[in-house]
């Protein structure tokens, strides 16, 4: 309390007493100017005065003081009747959490007896003693819980140790001097309020056939034609029957769905077993039948969840197909990615992506192709067959190479001035910078995510992007390119570009070495052959072969010198075997010049190992931990990856990691695993 306001009737009450010394004065004054007459009157007026004023003072004080006390006490009990009363639960904590009070509101919402002195932790789990901690003077708004009920808790700090008024001095050495007050308020009618307007919300949806072509082709009977077709189109109306969704096909192969969000969590639930169920539709086909499905939610208008849901089937077919996908304003949900990416036989996207990729060049004065940073031999080649493409339609071709490592070193040697290729035929990022303008196509290879390319910059400073890639997208990619061909069934970005050469021109001729290069590409990305190769591939290596690739100049490229021999050796002694069937390793970066291409490979030779299902190995390099996956059959390591904010496919994925260390990758690969094996998407 103010000092002033406290002593604010004191002063009131001593006004007339305080007019005796001016009286005196007076007195006095009239004594020494007027004469002894006017003096001795006013001194008689005085005199009475003040034994009047005084005895009046002296006789009531008494009832004043009796009075104001009365009063107080008055409004004491006014306040504490309406605090008790208060139609808002109310309560008054000490500074450990403790209940010192709670009006009858409190008590009945609670349940608890009003000389309940537990803390208030027992009854919202929420309010910890740490929570209430960091509590200040500052109302803080806290979501609670109790039973079926829904709070808000309003929680505020009274601190009464520097108060000056000796009452309260003397009430905060008997609590503590610190209390907490806690109100409640009820959000239960409005939350639910708010769950029914989102469950009614609408979930718009694509769903997409993936091989429905090749499917049919692979039928010659048209009743079996017919039959299938029924049976998909029974399947996709049974599955969502029970969501109430209304299903408009659109295409032979394509479906429009829409229903409400409520349905949306029991879909999430059998993580959309439909797309299982598609699976084992046969009817005397050979191929497996799968379905792709892009969901939108969380929208704002049902032009926004559309766009959502076309973004969510582009990603579900450029992952490889056989999955659902499902997108928000800022996140992404994947389901059913266990299954291997669907290779297409037919070679016509091939040929549609390089006519696109010529008409693109064309009109451009020069092109920047760049892959991924730490740029390995699949990223290389592939951005060498860009440049072949360039060159074809005499278009000045530059490739961005930050970092050439040892690996990479034999195959760049194979470039220079004295082989027939400009000088600066490869480039520094700074040096791509300065040379992009309106008339350059950018292009990225081996990589879809922007953080993750050589110079991130360079797509901000063209609006002419081409992006080549095999592995899966994920929710970071790069935005609005002109032209975009991902392929997750591809073994690798070389044999992407081994297929698009053989389209872009009838004309087309590789030299000995560049032909080499790409080869190297799909060699080393294929771990020569045994990883993701298909019919495709095979079909690439033969063109590079008819191009005057050679496999035992290629292997002699592609030798490592002692120490990295050493190096992954030394990863492969010192795995540690993670719950009999994961093999983790760090791969130490002494002496090294390429240590993440050494861990991928060391990744590689753990999977030799009788038992390990999959590998991951750790490289600490330039402030980023790199982690490089691999698997068999058995377990999906894309999956994996993802959680740890990477990506990639099946078999072979991988992560780039900031801020941690190695201790820390480690450790969280190993809980990653735990929570997978406990939710049953991996199995010991």
């Amino acid at each position: 309390m103010d000092p002033m306001k406290k002593g604010y009737i004191r002063t009131y009450l001593m006004i007339p007493i305080d007019f005796i010394p001016l009286m005196l004065a007076v007195t006095i004054g009239l004594y020494a100017y007027e004469g002894r007459t006017a003096g001795t009157t006013m001194l008689v007026v005085t005199v009475f005065y003040s034994a009047i004023i005084i005895s009046a003072y002296f006789a009531e004080k008494k009832k004043i003081k009796d009075e104001i006390l009365k009063f107080a006490a008055d409004y004491g009990t006014v306040q504490k009747h309406l605090l008790t009363n208060f139609q808002l639960p109310y309560a008054v904590l000490d500074e450990n959490g403790r209940f010192l009070w709670m009006n009858e509101t409190f008590s009945e919402k609670t349940g608890e007896d009003p000389a309940y002195k537990k803390s208030i932790a027992n009854l919202f789990p929420e309010l910890s003693r740490e929570v209430l901690e960091k509590i200040t003077d500052e109302p803080q708004k806290i979501r609670v819980k109790h039973e079926d009920h829904i709070y808000d808790a309003l929680l505020q700090k009274m601190d009464f140790k520097t108060d000056n008024t000796k009452a309260n001095g003397d009430f905060a050495s008997m609590l503590g001097g610190t209390l907490i007050s806690v109100m409640l308020i009820d959000e239960t009618a409005h939350e639910k309020l708010k769950k029914s307007f989102n469950d009614q919300k609408l979930v718009t949806g694509l769903i997409y056939i993936d091989n429905y072509d090749e499917t049919i082709d692979s039928l010659d009977d048209d009743v079996k034609k017919s039959l299938i077709r029924a049976i998909i189109d029974r399947k996709i109306a049974k599955y969502f029957r029970d969501a109430d969704a209304i299903i408009r096909k659109t295409d032979t192969d394509k479906y429009f769905i829409i229903f409400q969000q409520k349905y949306l969590k029991k879909l999430e639930e059998n993580k959309f077993s439909i797309l299982d169920d598609i699976k084992n539709t046969k009817v005397g086909n050979d191929r497996e039948v799968t379905l792709s499905i892009g969901l939108g939610k969380g929208a704002k208008n049902y032009q926004q969840s559309a766009e959502y849901a076309r973004a969510a089937i582009d990603l579900a077919l450029g992952r490889g197909g056989s999955q659902a996908v499902i997108k928000s304003k800022n996140h992404v949900y994947y389901y059913g990615v266990r299954g291997k990416e669907i290779e297409k036989s037919t070679r016509v996207k091939a040929r549609v992506k390089a006519q696109a990729l010529r008409e693109m060049m064309e009109p451009k004065d020069s092109v920047i192709v760049m892959g991924h940073q730490i740029t390995d031999v699949d990223a290389l080649g592939a951005a060498v067959g860009v440049y072949c493409a360039a060159r074809e339609l005499g278009k000045k071709c530059q490739i961005v190479l930050n970092t050439i490592t040892t690996s990479l070193r034999p195959l760049v040697d194979k470039f220079t001035p004295e082989d027939g290729y400009p000088e600066d035929m490869f480039i520094t990022s700074e040096r791509a910078i300065e040379l992009v303008n309106d008339n350059t196509l950018v292009m990225v290879v081996d990589t879809n995510r922007p953080s993750y390319t050589e110079c991130p910059e360079l797509l901000k400073k063209s609006a002419s992007i081409v992006v080549f890639d095999h592995h899966r997208q994920g929710s970071e990619r790069i935005e609005n390119p002109i032209l975009s061909y991902i392929e997750p069934y591809a073994s690798s970005a070389c044999e992407m570009i081994a297929e698009t050469l053989q389209y872009f021109s009838d004309r087309m001729q590789l030299a000995p070495q560049e032909a080499d290069c790409i080869y190297a590409g799909i060699l080393i990305d294929t771990n020569n052959f045994m990883t993701k190769t298909g019919v495709r591939t095979f079909e690439a290596a033969a063109y590079l072969k008819r191009c005057g690739a050679d496999v035992t100049r290629v292997r002699k490229l592609l030798r490592e010198d002692m120490a990295t021999y050493k190096a992954r050796a030394e990863v492969v002694r010192h795995a540690e075997v993670y719950r009999g069937s994961f093999a983790i390793s760090v791969c130490q970066t002494q002496d090294v010049e390429s240590p993440t291409i050494v861990g991928a490979q060391a990744s590689n030779e753990l999977l030799n190992i009788v038992g390990i299902k999959a590998s991951f190995v750790m490289t600490e390099y330039k402030g980023k931990i790199y982690v490089s996956a691999r698997s068999i059959d058995e377990i999906d390591v894309q999956l994996i990856m993802e959680r740890l904010g990477g990506g990639g496919h099946l078999n072979v994925a991988g992560a780039q990691i900031s801020d941690a260390t190695v201790d820390e990758v480690r450790q969280r690969i190993k809980d990653i695993l735990d929570a997978m094996i406990e939710e049953g998407e991996i199995r010991e």
